[in-house]
Parts: C-alpha cells; sequence; structure tokens
C-alpha cells in the first residue's frame, strides 16, 4: 500500500540525512588538514580528528531535530524549492548553535574553516542525497510501485481529466482502479467486493450534486472499511484554492484568503522588483541597443510601441483594473495596429479562441525583424523600466488591453488583485498556445500561492521556454 511506502521513504530521510551530515563534517575536516589547503593557510591549532567526529555526530543529532523542527519529515513530499529553502534555513540555524557551543564552551578548539566548511557542505550533501532520494522515488512510482488504488465514483468533465491526469502522471502516485459513473445500489455492492479484496486505498467522490444522503452512505461505506475518502470542491469551493478554516464556538468558518502577497510579502517583492530589474537592465542593455538600430534600419516609424493611430498612449490594464501607460520595442510596420478590430482582418488571420483576447497567427502585420523579436521575447524587454516605476511585477499575469478587460467575467477579473507581470506562471505553462480560461486558472493559482521561491523559480525557467520559442506570436 501506499502509506508503507511513504512511511518508508520518510523513516530511510533520518538516517540519510545523518549520513550525510557526518559525510559533511568528514569532507569540511579533510579539506582543512590536506596539504593542497595548507599550503594556502598554514595549521595553527591541531584538531584530534577522534573527538572531531564525536563532536560532529552530536551536532548531527540537533541539526536532525532542527529539520524534523522544519517540517523537513513530512510524509508528504515537498516541491524541491520548497525543500532546499527549509534546508538553507535549517542548516543556518544549526551552523549558529555550533557557533554558540564554541563561544560559550572556550576551552574546545576550533577552526573558523571548519564550522564554514560545514555549514556549506551541509546544505550541499543533504540536497544531494535528498536529490537521489526523490529520483528513486519518482522511478518507483513511474513503474507504479507504492501508488494509491483509487475509486472515482462521478461523471463530467472534472472526473475525467482529473482520471487522466492520474493515467498520464503516474509520479502523482495514483492509479484509478474502478469508475462508476453514479451511485446506486449496484455501485455500492461492487466498492463492498473491492473493499473486501484490499484493492481500494481510496474513495473519490467526483460529483458535487450527489444528494446528501448518498454522500453520507459513502462515507459510512468509506470509514466502515477505514479508506481514505476524498471528494471534489463544488462549484463555489472551487473557486478558491486559499482557504482557511477557523472555529468560532465549535463552529467551523471558512475564510478565504485573497494572496500571501500582503504585509511582507508586497515589501519583499517590490524590493526583489527594483533589485533585480536594474540587474537585468544593465545585462540586456547591449541586446536592447542593438534591437533599436535593426527597427530603427528596417522600417519607418519609432522605435517604441508606445502611441496608437490616433495619437493616445498605448495603455495595459494593472492592479485593480487601473490603467497605465505600457510601451514595449515595435514589432509592426507603422500605424497597422488598428488593424486588431477590423472584422475582414479578423476573419482572415484572426484565430478562434474562447475568452476576450483577440490573437493573430503568422500577423502580416509583424515586420521581419519584428518576428525574431517576439520569438524570443525581446520586444520585452523595455518593460523592465516599467518595473522600476512600479507600473508592473517581474513576475504576474499578463496586462492586457483595457478593451479585453471589459469582457472579462466576473470570476476572470481575480487577475486583477495584484500587479501583471512581465513574465509568471502562464507564460512558462504555454505562452500564447493556452486559452484564456486555463491562463485565467493558472494565474489565479500564483496569486494564491504566491512565494519568494516561486518567483524565483519562474524567472529561472522562463529563458528556457524563450529559448524554445513555443507559443510565441
Amino acid at each position: 500500500m501506499r502509506r508503507q511506502f511513504d512511511l518508508t521513504f520518510t523513516a530511510l530521510q533520518v538516517p540519510l540525512d545523518l549520513l550525510a551530515l557526518l559525510g559533511a563534517a568528514l569532507a569540511a575536516y579533510t579539506l582543512r588538514y590536506s596539504e593542497a589547503f595548507i599550503e594556502i593557510r598554514p595549521l595553527f591549532t591541531q584538531i584530534d580528528f577522534g573527538d572531531y567526529m564525536v563532536t560532529a555526530a552530536l551536532f548531527s543529532l540537533v541539526w536532525i531535530c532542527v529539520f524534523a523542527v522544519a517540517g523537513l519529515y513530512s510524509t508528504r513530499e515537498l516541491r524541491a524549492w520548497s525543500e532546499l529553502g527549509r534546508l538553507i534555513i535549517s542548516c543556518t540555524a544549526g551552523a549558529m548553535i555550533l557557533i554558540a557551543a564554541v563561544f560559550f564552551q572556550r576551552e574546545f578548539t576550533t577552526s573558523r574553516f571548519i564550522v564554514i566548511a560545514v555549514w556549506v557542505l551541509s546544505i550541499l550533501f543533504v540536497f544531494l542525497e535528498r536529490l537521489i532520494v526523490r529520483v528513486i522515488r519518482h522511478l518507483l512510482l513511474r513503474a507504479k510501485i507504492g501508488h494509491k488504488r483509487v475509486v472515482i465514483i462521478g461523471q463530467g468533465k472534472a472526473a475525467d481529466e482529473l482520471a487522466d491526469l492520474y493515467k498520464k502522471n503516474p509520479v502523482m502516485g495514483f492509479s484509478v482502479k474502478r469508475r462508476f459513473k453514479n451511485w446506486s445500489s449496484q455501485t455500492a455492492h461492487d466498492l463492498h467486493r473491492l473493499m473486501k479484496r484490499r484493492n481500494v486505498d481510496q474513495i473519490l467522490l467526483a460529483d458535487p450534486s450527489i444528494p446528501k444522503e448518498h454522500a453520507l452512505e459513502l462515507i459510512a461505506i468509506a470509514e466502515e472499511h477505514n479508506i481514505v475518502f476524498k471528494y471534489l470542491a463544488d462549484l463555489f469551493a472551487a473557486s478558491f484554492t486559499r482557504i482557511e478554516v477557523t472555529a468560532n464556538g465549535g463552529i467551523p468558518i471558512i475564510e478565504v484568503q485573497r494572496t500571501p502577497l500582503e504585509g511582507w510579502g508586497r515589501i519583499y517583492k517590490r524590493v526583489f522588483d527594483i533589485l533585480v530589474s536594474l540587474l537585468l537592465i544593465l545585462l540586456t542593455s547591449p541586446l536592447m541597443i542593438l534591437a533599436a538600430i535593426l527597427i530603427k534600419l528596417t522600417s519607418k516609424g519609432s522605435v517604441f510601441f508606445s502611441k496608437l493611430p490616433n495619437g493616445k498612449q498605448v495603455q495595459r490594464v494593472g492592479e485593480d483594473g487601473v490603467p497605465f501607460h505600457y510601451f514595449k520595442f515595435r514589432t509592426m510596420y507603422q500605424d497597422v495596429d488598428k488593424l486588431r478590430y477590423d472584422p475582414e482582418f479578423q476573419k482572415k488571420h484572426g484565430e478562434h479562441r474562447q475568452g476576450p483576447l483577440v490573437k493573430f497567427k503568422n500577423d502580416p502585420r509583424v515586420t521581419p525583424v519584428g518576428r525574431i523579436l517576439r520569438k524570443f521575447s525581446i520586444d520585452e524587454l523595455p518593460e523592465f523600466f516599467l518595473v522600476l516605476q512600479g507600473k508592473i511585477s517581474l513576475v504576474g499575469p499578463r496586462p492586457h488591453l483595457p478593451e479585453e478587460v471589459e469582457k472579462y467575467k466576473p470570476h476572470q477579473r481575480r487577475v486583477l488583485g495584484i500587479k501583471p507581470g512581465i513574465t509568471g506562471m502562464a507564460q512558462i505553462s504555454g505562452r500564447a498556445d493556452l486559452d484564456f480560461d486555463d491562463e485565467v486558472k493558472i494565474d489565479t493559482w500564483y496569486i494564491e500561492n504566491w512565494s519568494p521561491a516561486l518567483d524565483l523559480w519562474i524567472l529561472l525557467k522562463t529563458p528556457f521556454v524563450v529559448v524554445k520559442g513555443k507559443g510565441a506570436y
């Protein structure tokens, strides 16, 4: 069963972490007393190896306790970035405990280099060890070893998508044992028979409209056989992925939390935007100068797309639905933007897409140089200056035209709750190939699950997506 599978990997994590920490201590000692390092920095103190390893073992046990407090031994697998973040914080805390012990125990002879080396190597060794374990675990799951056997009850798009998701992604660790379209006495009989054979680990109710008495009967069956029961959220609950349950006088109350981007999260993101955008402007300035020269030499018009043919400023909609002046490198021929809403032009070149956005594939308005700039997103480099101004962020939902935002449905306007961004979850998940509804779902998930590590991951992944050129118009 999957429960034993998860518990086995969780239990193995403790001794493996301990070995990695001892390995880091041994590597630090070996490095400090190597001939090559002694030539660079002569020895002033001599630490007995036996005493050193005993001390290393004791502090490794302390670090294991710190790891446990940091949630590094959860039975649920953490994301790699989240695990690395917790690991860095935990090892830093462990190093501080070590430094404090050295300070207060003055007779203990030590080396500052060894302390620093142990701190750095512990992060490296433990993360590599956990990475290897993660790979082994995923290989086993791909081979369907350790899968949870799930029975899905219900029909509809959500149930079909979930079953298809489990089938295409075995690394998630779920195998659909049986599908029942609806609840009936025959379904109950077949379900009892499966449970007696111990062929089921979880029951998933994928029909939110099932009558309450049937749902309670299903829950009773799951409890009778000690089987995990799950259900898909109804339409109201599905609108939110970030909720907090509290109790007032024993009465449960669900609070819908908009985003972690409040308070210090908002301050951090703004400081991060300023520092990184300044760095990126310096790094990409030669490329921006080259792009400006090519635009000027190959087509008539200004270098930047900042004004419409009627002389008005180009606008995009920012946070809270407030428009702002937008600009980027011009990639089209002069004064052809007005064709965007021309019925005949849309009929000939436009794509039929769901949602308010107007998209054109193989757009004849784009210049040859503009196609290259768009393919590699070079036309958007001037947006770094908009980040400095505070109009947009480095990471966030894409800013859209005011006339497009006017056509948003109420639930789609949730993406206006934070600053738009140069890149975002939607951009690294398909760029222009996504339907607008899918783009909104992805951006909403980002808003409700924002973290510094998530922003960093999106920024690091963006160049690889851009180089591939997939989904760029």
